[in-house]
């Protein structure tokens, strides 16, 4: 418990070193978080103003569609804070120069100095439009209200979290070999952010199952929100597929660290 406690209090000191180094440049700070903020709020923008002309997407109203959004998004932006120091871009500048090493030189756990790398403070405020359109969906979607649909919905956020961030360590860990960042990386974490926005049903069958079965992302949101909805689930999957699919994300993030630790015995510095 004292090391714990002490692992703690050190990432809690990084964590203040970083936001006070972003907290210098405020103007630039704002500017980015507009930015970042702008973009998302212009996405979700194009999506409310369109599908109400159609009447729904593949039988889902506005508000299911939200719900799913929010979801998605709120859990992408939340992992993107905390996970963001495994990002490949992030991880591979510090391969490149060498500066890795001094991780490994310091008399800190080298996980817990890799998240506090980076903690983008500046996507706060995507946080917030998240929150508000999972809130829209949460009000607008046809749902029981009640402790299951609280820890049903907080489970596919944690899920999600995980499942993301285990992507960022397995991209960020490629980079002890490939030095730069895997492009196919990037396809799979902010593509498959962008995939499970939206109903699976959308997709076409090759598409869906891929997303499915060979890389769990429906597990994580859209089964969940299928069973809350009272719609059934996908090929024939029974009911409590849904309540254990939130668990994918833990998974995949337990195997993500263990390719970790094989990645950073393999690592070989610049030399400077």
């Amino acid at each position: 418990m004292d090391n714990l406690r002490h692992h703690l209090t050190l990432y809690l000191r990084l964590l203040g070193a970083q936001i006070r180094s972003q907290g210098a440049h405020r103007t630039s700070f704002i500017l980015d978080a507009l930015g970042s903020l702008l973009i998302t709020a212009a996405e979700f923008a194009a999506l409310a103003l369109v599908l109400p002309r159609f009447g729904g997407l593949g039988g889902w109203t506005l508000g299911e569609i939200c719900l799913l959004y929010g979801l998605a998004e709120l859990a992408f932006v939340l992992m993107d804070i905390l996970f963001g120091g495994f990002d490949a871009p992030n991880l591979s500048a510090h391969v490149r120069s060498g500066s890795f090493s001094t991780f490994l030189l310091r008399p800190a756990p080298l996980t817990l100095q890799v998240f506090a790398s980076d903690f983008a403070l500046r996507r706060l405020p995507r946080v917030l439009l998240a929150a508000a359109i999972a809130a829209y969906g949460l009000l607008h979607a046809p749902l029981a209200a009640g402790p299951e649909t609280a820890a049903l919905l907080t489970a596919a956020v944690l899920g999600m979290i995980c499942f993301f961030g285990g992507l960022f360590v397995i991209g960020g860990t490629l980079t002890f070999w490939t030095v730069d960042s895997v492009e196919a990386m990037n396809a799979l974490t902010y593509g498959g952010r962008t995939l499970i926005s939206y109903p699976m049903d959308i997709y076409s069958a090759w598409l869906r199952r891929t997303f499915t079965y060979l890389i769990p992302a429906a597990f994580l949101s859209y089964l969940p929100a299928l069973h809350l909805l009272g719609r059934p689930l996908p090929d024939g999957l029974p009911d409590w597929a849904a309540l254990i699919g939130p668990l994918a994300g833990p998974l995949v993030l337990a195997g993500a660290f263990v390719f970790w630790r094989v990645g950073v015995r393999h690592y070989q510095g610049t030399g400077t």
